[in-house]
C-alpha cells in the first residue's frame, strides 16, 4: 500500500527550519563585511535573523555623532522594532564579518508569532535574555572602569557562556569602534589591549582569539 505523505498543515512546526529555509516572505541575503543591513531612518519593515556571521547597530546623532550600541552574533534577531508599529529605523545595522541573514517580512513575523507558541516562546525568551544585556550594559557603563568595560565587550564578542567557555578568534574588530563601545579614547584602549596580551588573556593569530581567562578582569574589584 502506497504511504501517505502528511500534509502541509498537518506537519509538526520546526521553528529551526523556518529560521533557516526561505519561504513566503522570507529570504535569506548573503552580505559581505561592512555592507549596510538598513540605514538609520529608512522604513522598518521586516526582522532579520543572523544564521551565520556578526552585525553592529550604530546611531548617528543630528550632530554627527555616531556611536555603536550593540553588537550581534549568529542566533540573534534584530530589527524587531516593525512588529511594535514603528515606522522608521531608529538605528543602521552594519555587518561586521560576511554573514548570512534570514529576512523576514514583519507580517510574516507576526503571524507565526501567532500561530506557533514554541517560536513565540522563543521569540521572546531571547528579547528578554537580550533587554538584560542591555541593562547589564548600562551598569557596566555607569559603574565600571574602562578596563572592565572593554573586557566584558571581548567577552560578549566572543560569546563567552554560548560556547561552553572555549577560547575563540572572533571578527576583526577596530580600537576605534571599541573606544566608541567602552566610551573612552583609542589611545587607552590600545594600552589595555597590550595589557590584556602580555597576561595572556587575548592573542593574535590571524585574528584575535579571546581567552576565558579574561574574565577574571571582570570579576576583579
Amino acid at each position: 500500500m502506497k504511504s501517505i505523505e502528511p500534509s502541509g498543515k498537518n506537519k509538526k512546526f520546526d521553528p529551526d527550519s523556518f529560521l533557516r529555509n526561505t519561504g513566503e516572505g522570507r529570504t535569506i541575503w548573503s552580505l559581505p563585511q561592512k555592507d549596510t543591513v538598513f540605514a538609520q531612518g529608512e522604513p522598518s519593515d521586516a526582522v532579520f535573523y543572523i544564521q551565520q556571521g556578526g552585525v553592529k547597530l550604530n546611531v548617528v546623532s543630528k550632530a554627527g555623532k555616531e556611536a555603536t550600541i550593540g553588537v550581534l552574533n549568529a542566533s540573534d534577531f534584530f530589527g524587531e522594532g516593525c512588529l511594535a508599529g514603528q515606522p522608521l529605523r531608529m538605528s543602521s545595522a552594519i555587518t561586521m564579518s560576511h554573514c548570512s541573514l534570514m529576512r523576514i517580512e514583519s507580517k510574516a513575523m507576526l503571524g507565526v508569532l501567532h500561530r506557533q507558541s514554541d517560536f513565540s516562546d522563543r521569540f521572546v525568551s531571547y528579547l528578554l535574555a537580550r533587554n538584560i544585556r542591555y541593562e547589564e550594559d548600562l551598569v557596566d557603563q555607569l559603574f565600571n572602569s574602562s578596563e572592565k568595560r572593554l573586557a566584558r565587550i571581548l567577552l560578549l564578542f566572543a560569546q563567552f557562556g554560548k560556547n561552553g567557555g572555549e577560547d575563540k578568534v572572533i571578527p576583526k574588530v577596530s580600537q576605534e569602534m571599541l573606544a566608541e563601545m567602552v566610551g573612552t579614547t583609542r589611545s587607552r584602549v590600545n594600552f589595555f589591549m597590550n595589557r590584556f596580551r602580555k597576561l595572556g588573556f587575548i592573542d593574535y593569530n590571524g585574528g584575535m582569539e579571546v581567552h576565558s581567562s579574561l574574565l577574571k578582569v571582570v570579576l576583579h574589584d
